[in-house]
């Protein structure tokens, strides 16, 4: 560049050769001067915005602005005659990956996403599921019932005493404080300061008579057992997996008494549901006053009248679908936080037996963030600890300074994922991508779709821990500069809240899936 300058320089000094040009040479010099500044502070601004933006995490979608939604039409597409997908669902895990899910489609994409349905499944074949989940959700609820009413009779008979030890929160009187019917983590949880609060779920529509019949067939006795059956089973095949530690192949029964515990955690959960899902579920924020009442006697739901219809509805959902998990799934049970993952669920679709095994096949991944040993969590944030060590060494020494390496302050983004940092809507977009993913692997197209592709994510399991390093990179400076304490970063996580925009959050997860998925593994 200089010898250019040079250059221009010499020919206009030639140009105006001879005697009396030596006001003209000035004026020329002058305007070479400012040019040759111009230009300089021009190369000094570039080098600053290169350098910027080194180490910096650069999305290849990051130009893009987001894809339009799977719309109903493109989803009619995928389908053949008789109701089974197209190319085993690859054109629709794309388009979601992208873009996420239309909301008036959600009830009959997520079924999908989440397992309930095979992608290989026809149409008359996605009707007997239905037909037969719905006997068994029913199944689960009167068993419900029964348990309900035990505890309402143990209060009878045993008086006050019954009071305190059966729990209050089953016939509606007076309860004690959350804080005794806590059966969150005793580890992680207690060491530092709280970081999952209370749930903020949302909850049943309305059923027929049948369905919310509290009558017992002897034979149905055998479902408890049959849940304690599948636990078991499930403990003695995870005892075969390296990844667990020795001791959490030692689980405690579950009783009578811990339905009874969770059934007042649940209650007591659902009355502090907030209304956030309204406005996106019109027909169920419309309920009248009677279907309200009646949802709410049909599960002895109690302490209600300061609620509106909507929300007295909605609640007695809540409680209806995590009483029936409880039993589907002894070992984790109820715990607070979970129902702010079925809160979504239960906005999108309106039967309960529907929301129940989509709620299901979301905790098959899900449920290992309230094991009570930990497991689960600690693996995750693990995780996470990796992902920004590899990304930025810079931000991890001083996370190690800190003594924060372990990536505790993003504990609540692990539990609840994601759910009280974004919102409603965000939130459901984050999972249908990161559902999508999932079932992509499931369904063992991952590598074959994908891998050749060098410059596109792959589907991964672990999507979501992807996001949550992202959230904290994209917050690197700030961190570095300003905080030196766990206490300071905690705050700054909580204070995410309404302040993330999601896709550019999924877009800086899925930079980062291309860059580490072979070395975090």
């Amino acid at each position: 560049m200089w010898g250019w300058v040079q250059r221009v320089v010499s020919s206009l000094g030639g140009g105006v050769g001879g005697g009396g040009g030596s006001g003209i040479e000035s004026r020329w010099d002058v305007s070479v001067a400012v040019g040759v500044t111009a230009m300089a502070g021009v190369a000094l601004a570039a080098a600053i915005i290169i350098t910027s933006r080194r180490g910096s995490i650069r999305s290849p979608w990051s130009r893009r602005k987001r894809k339009h939604a799977l719309s109903r039409q493109q989803w009619n597409s995928f389908f053949n005659p008789d109701g089974t997908l197209r190319d085993r669902g690859v054109k629709m895990f794309k388009k979601i990956r992208s873009g996420g899910v239309d909301p008036s489609i959600r009830a009959e994409v997520w079924p999908f996403l989440l397992g309930v349905y095979d992608l290989n499944s026809s149409e008359s074949e996605r009707s007997d599921i239905r037909i037969k989940n719905r006997k068994e959700y029913e199944k689960l609820r009167r068993l419900c019932c029964k348990l309900v009413e035990r505890c309402a009779k143990q209060l009878k008979e045993m008086g006050e005493v019954g009071n305190a030890e059966c729990g209050t929160g089953l016939d509606g009187s007076e309860s004690s404080s959350s804080e005794n019917f806590s059966s969150a983590r005793p580890s992680l949880s207690t060491e530092r300061d709280g970081m999952v609060d209370s749930a903020a779920g949302l909850p049943q529509n309305e059923e027929t008579p049948e369905s919310n019949s509290c009558h017992i067939e002897e034979d149905e006795e055998t479902i408890l057992i049959t849940s304690l059956a599948r636990a078991d089973e499930e403990n003695s095949q995870e005892a075969t997996r390296p990844d667990l530690d020795d001791t959490d192949t030692h689980k405690p029964k579950k009783t009578a008494e811990d339905f009874e515990t969770w059934q007042r955690i649940i209650r007591l959960d659902a009355i502090r549901a907030n209304d956030e899902w309204i406005k996106y579920s019109k027909t169920q924020a419309s309920v009248s006053e009677d279907a309200a009442q009646q949802a709410a006697i049909a599960v002895r739901l109690k302490d209600y009248e300061h609620l509106e219809s909507c929300r007295i509805y909605h609640a007695a959902r809540l409680v209806a679908v995590l009483e029936a998990y409880a039993i589907y799934d002894p070992e984790i049970g109820y715990c607070q936080g979970m129902s702010d993952l079925l809160t979504p669920i239960l906005t999108v679709m309106d039967k309960d037996d529907e929301a129940f095994w989509c709620f299901v096949g979301f905790m098959k991944k899900a449920r290992h963030n309230f094991r009570l040993d930990e497991v689960g969590i600690r693996r995750q944030l693990s995780i996470v600890s990796k992902i920004i060590k590899c990304k930025d060494t810079h931000l991890f020494r001083h996370l190690e300074k800190l003594q924060a390496e372990d990536c505790f302050f993003v504990y609540r983004m692990v539990v609840v994922m994601f759910r009280r940092e974004l919102t409603f809507e965000q939130t459901v977009c984050l999972w249908e991508v990161m559902w999508a993913d999932q079932a992509a692997i499931r369904a063992g197209i991952g590598k074959s779709a994908w891998g050749r592709i060098r410059s596109q994510a792959p589907p991964t399991d672990d999507l979501l821990l992807y996001a949550i390093a992202a959230s904290v990179l994209q917050r690197r400076k700030l961190i570095i500069e300003k905080y030196s304490s766990m206490d300071e970063i905690i705050r700054e996580c909580n204070s995410m809240a309404g302040h993330l925009d999601v896709w550019k959050l999924l877009d800086d997860a899925h930079d980062l899936v291309v860059t580490l998925h072979d070395k975090i593994g």
